[in-house]
């Protein structure tokens, strides 16, 4: 990074942020260049925090297939990470990097950021998998068909990555949330296989499982994510230390990091988290990756008879009903802000729906609310969590109806039928100082029709290494919304970090006219002059209008509008002719355009990057994006109709 960013980033840090960290560098350093001490001596361990009988028998059928063919997958050494196909998982040391051949520490030290990205690529393609999530899917076949070979695979690769990565040696010693998600899988993989002869002999009977296992619970104690980065990554710290803590408690130092643990988790939850359950972050996949920390760490707690605050169990009710209540009738949630496909457990095979396991879940705790969608899918993880977790959710107050606007959030869902869904934005730019995850995109619009991206959030792509990519995807072009001369609403200081903030704030969310939903909002990024949006959701005529007002000194417009992969778009002046396939029927909506601006179709470009959808980490593919360019005067307002038509 450059001297420029550092000063930047020390600018959004407090004054006790500032020593908190001046004092984990003198720690780290002092740590680096000491030898790591050896741990307590750990004699007579057992392990007892096993899954009650029957958990395992109540998994469904089709979830149980779905899993072992992912196993089989792996087994076969052929899995995909971010949009890279692996096939060299059969061996233990697969996690070495793939172009060296050498353990992946290339660009690091202790403390030094990663720096060689054009040799090894994306740091996530080296962290993620050794999150270890891959073998509580091996360990998950193996306690539903006893087949031994699953569990001598996953003692085989723990075995050989306990080896090649002592502590606080190379890159996976670096960030506390790998720390703290792999914590969390050991657990669960120990869990999985106590039916096998040899776990005891993996876990508390290796020395050097119990050096691994002390040394990440000494790290996380020792420097957890503070002020301007106590997002995500501190909930999956305190989430690992806390089931580390609870499920291998066989330490002295156990009872007072799994206390410490519990503590930082019931605060950082509630400071994640707005008061109606939406993530704070205002990034839909971790308001996803939260939850499913939150869900393993209170299953933890009570798989241990450990008292949690009423507030863990609160905010985790609050954030479920939440997400049932913005899923689309897909069971979709927005794609707002940062995603990087990461979970916090990981339990299930390919074609397991997410957030239909999150909601199943969440119904078997703390029980459906008549409201909520229905939940068709099956899953793994659903009744293992369930036979762990006590029931909760008659002690409180939960909505009686669908909430459709969530002020401190400012997320507004308008919905005609059971078909067409729209998401209007006019809440904060993202969490903290930095709001690292948070995108440009105030004001901005998505609307599906059955599930079907019709006016889509572009998504994420990448993170680190393709500077060019990352500025597009959280860029106010690269959003349904409005940029004026050719700059972004907020001004980013980074890939994560953002060094003046928009500020947005909702006039009108009424859904109580039969006929219409309305939904105004207004931004200040471009102060002073005043983007203001309405939206008026016709449910009879099926029609969506978009009212875009610029006040105030004006300047260059640029109105987008990016089309989901699956639509086509045939434009014609101002006027765009909008089909694709939706449940084997042909479907087509009309988008008449603002007719000052002057509109182009963008698809596929690269320099610069325009016309693109990101359907998960690492991967892209060519989508239609509708931009109008002009100029507002003052006191312009350009006015969008979004029809849908039915089936052609």
């Amino acid at each position: 990074m450059s001297p420029g960013w550092y000063l930047r980033r020390l600018s959004a840090m407090g004054p006790q942020e500032v020593a908190g960290r001046v004092a984990d560098a003198v720690r780290r350093r002092r740590w680096r260049h000491a030898v790591p001490p050896a741990g307590p001596l750990v004699t007579g361990a057992r392990f007892t925090a096993v899954l009650p009988a029957g958990a395992v028998a109540a998994v469904p059928d089709e979830a149980a297939k779905r899993l072992v063919a992912e196993a089989d997958r792996l087994m076969d050494g052929r899995a995909e990470f971010f949009g890279v196909v692996r096939e060299d998982l059969a061996a233990p040391d697969w996690w070495l990097d793939p172009r060296t051949g050498r353990r992946a520490t290339a660009g690091y030290a202790f403390d030094v950021p990663y720096r060689d990205e054009e040799t090894v690529g994306d740091i996530k393609q080296i962290w993620e998998p050794s999150r270890h999530q891959y073998l509580t899917v091996l360990a998950a076949a193996y306690a539903v068909t006893g087949n031994e070979r699953y569990a001598e695979r996953v003692a085989e690769h723990l075995r050989s990555w306990w080896r090649v990565n002592p502590p606080l040696e190379g890159v996976h010693w670096v960030s506390g949330i790998e720390l703290g998600i792999r914590l969390l899988s050991w657990v669960w993989v120990r869990r999985l296989l106590d039916g096998w002869g040899g776990a005891a002999a993996l876990f508390e009977d290796d020395p050097e499982a119990l050096h691994q296992i002390w040394h990440h619970q000494r790290w996380l104690a020792a420097f957890p994510s503070r002020g301007s980065s106590a997002n995500n990554h501190v909930i999956a710290e305190a989430a690992g230390q806390f089931a580390a803590a609870c499920a291998f408690d066989w330490f002295p130092e156990s009872e007072h990091w799994r206390a410490e643990a519990l503590s930082a988790l019931d605060r950082h939850l509630r400071a994640n988290t707005f008061r109606s359950g939406l993530n704070r972050e205002l990034a839909t996949e971790y308001h996803g990756l939260v939850l499913e920390l939150g869900l393993a760490a209170l299953a933890e707690a009570d798989a241990a008879a450990v008292p949690v605050p009423a507030t863990v169990r609160l905010v985790l009710l609050r954030m479920t009903d939440a997400l049932a209540a913005v899923v689309d009738d897909r069971l979709r949630p927005p794609r707002q802000g940062d995603a990087d496909d990461g979970h916090g457990l990981v339990v299930d095979g390919a074609g397991t729906d997410r957030w239909a396991s999150l909601l199943a879940t969440g119904g078997a705790v703390f029980g459906r609310l008549p409201w909520w969608p229905a939940v068709t899918g099956t899953d793994v993880r659903t009744p293992l969590l369930a036979a762990l977790l006590r029931p909760y959710g008659t002690e409180v107050r939960r909505p009686a109806v669908r909430p459709v606007h969530f002020p401190d959030a400012g997320m507004t869902v308008l919905r005609a039928g059971q078909d067409i869904w729209c998401r209007c934005d006019g809440g904060p730019h993202g969490f903290l100082s930095i709001a690292a995850h948070g995108h440009a995109d105030a004001l901005s619009v998505e609307v599906r029709h059955d599930g079907v991206d019709v006016l889509a959030d572009p998504g994420t792509f990448c993170y680190h290494g393709q500077p060019a990519w990352r500025r597009y995807f959280r860029s106010t072009l690269g959003h349904n919304t409005l940029e004026l001369d050719g700059a972004d609403q907020s001004v980013s200081g980074g890939p994560f970090l953002w060094t003046r903030h928009a500020r947005s704030r909702v006039l009108v969310a009424d859904t109580s006219d039969p006929a219409v939903g309305r939904w105004r909002a207004e931004h200040d990024g471009y102060r002073p002059t005043v983007h203001r949006r309405r939206v008026e959701l016709r449910y009879a005529e099926r029609e969506l209008r978009i009212l875009d007002e610029v006040s105030g000194p004006g300047g260059a417009v640029r109105l987008a509008f990016h089309l989901g992969p699956a639509v086509t778009a045939e434009l014609t002046g101002n006027r765009a002719v909008l089909t694709w396939t939706g449940d084997g029927g042909r479907r087509s909506a009309v988008l008449d355009l603002p007719g000052q601006l002057s509109w182009r179709a963008h698809r596929g470009e690269s320099d610069p990057p325009l016309g693109w959808y990101s359907p998960g980490f690492g991967r892209k593919e060519p989508a239609t994006t509708l931009v109008g360019t002009g100029v507002a005067d003052g006191a312009q307002a350009f006015t969008t109709l979004l029809g849908f038509n039915g089936e052609g």
